[in-house]
């Protein structure tokens, strides 16, 4: 058991904006000195350089979806990162990620028009797919310095991969992108045992929340999810929850208390893909955490008191996450 591992809370703000006081939704674990990153949203990198890690110790990336607040800085990291230590590193970066979730159906959540599909040859890449066009969009840079300072070839820092389902298990990202299904391992070193499942974030699919098993402990990052009997299961007995949270009051105000249908199609949806502050300490109690850390708020720019009222649900600590914020995994 090391004291000094610990969850390093980068970015906290959910949803895909800037916001004043919080960065974008990124959460590290940090284990014997080693950076394990969950997440890349806006300022990550940066983040990251301001809380004293070099990319020379990261040893892995996850994503847990591939929304835009939680990929947004995938580039910077690993572009300015280059220059930063990550040319140092012992080992290649591990990089998992979403697999596709393949075609898109022709309807729109509310129903309306269906909106003209961005480049409908390939509608949905996964993650190692959008590792590579991100390189291929760089390209004209990554040659260049290459050329002009004889850094090490990126592609050589990194392994990247989509993560693999269990065998056998199909989801339909329309109907049922989260099916019962029993945590997998997608990643394990000399320092974690990473386990996965699928969460509740349709029509976003598959999205996934993650385990991290230590000699100091247990941390999960739930990524973003509705309610979910899988996520539970995953979290059961750990001993830090990171887990999302919507101000459900906040959702009603942005779309008028759903006064047409859209308005009405859109909080449901925001209900259903997120999770609600009594929802999340309800949720942390029957997995039975030890301690609960609130991050990817939405809204992310304001202090909600009713993020403390996921305390009148949940017997353990709990944690308003801040940016920068470091919480031990080990109990006091």
């Amino acid at each position: 058991m090391n004291s000094q591992d610990h969850v390093l809370l980068l970015g906290t703000s959910g949803g895909p904006r800037w916001r004043r006081t919080r960065s974008g939704i990124s959460t590290a674990v940090v284990v014997g000195g080693d950076v394990y990153l969950v997440d890349c949203g806006y300022g990550a990198g940066a983040q990251l350089s301001r809380s004293g890690h070099s990319p020379a110790r990261l040893r892995a990336v996850l994503v847990t979806h591939l929304h835009s607040d939680h990929t947004a800085d995938l580039a910077n990291l690993l572009l300015y990162g280059w220059y930063e230590g990550l040319e140092d590193v012992v080992a290649p970066v591990t990089c998992l990620g979403p697999p596709s979730r393949g075609s898109f159906p022709d309807v729109a959540a509310d129903g309306g028009r269906v909106p003209r599909l961005v480049r409908p040859e390939e509608p949905a890449p996964g993650f190692t797919a959008m590792v590579r066009h991100l390189g291929a969009a760089y390209a004209t840079d990554l040659n260049d310095r290459m050329r002009d300072t004889r850094r090490r070839d990126p592609r050589e820092l990194l392994t990247v991969a989509d993560i693999e389902l269990p065998e056998g298990l199909v989801i339909d990202p329309d109907h049922d992108a989260a099916p019962d299904v029993e945590p997998w391992v997608v990643l394990e070193d000399d320092r974690v045992r990473v386990t996965a499942t699928l969460v509740q974030h349709a029509p976003m699919a598959p999205a996934f929340a993650f385990r991290f098993d230590t000699d100091s402990g247990s941390v999960v990052v739930s990524g973003d999810t509705g309610p979910c009997e899988n996520l539970v299961r995953l979290a059961t007995g750990a001993d830090v929850l990171v887990h999302e949270v919507i101000d459900e009051e906040y959702v009603a105000r942005a779309y008028e208390n759903g006064r047409t249908a859209q308005q009405r199609a859109m909080i449901a949806h925001h209900l259903s893909a997120h999770t609600t502050v009594p929802q999340v300490g309800q949720i942390a109690e029957r997995a039975g955490v030890r301690t609960l850390v609130l991050s990817h708020f939405v809204p992310g720019d304001i202090d909600v008191p009713r993020w403390h009222e996921a305390a009148k649900h949940f017997s353990g600590e709990l944690v308003i996450g801040e940016d920068l914020q470091r919480v031990p995994i080990a109990a006091p």
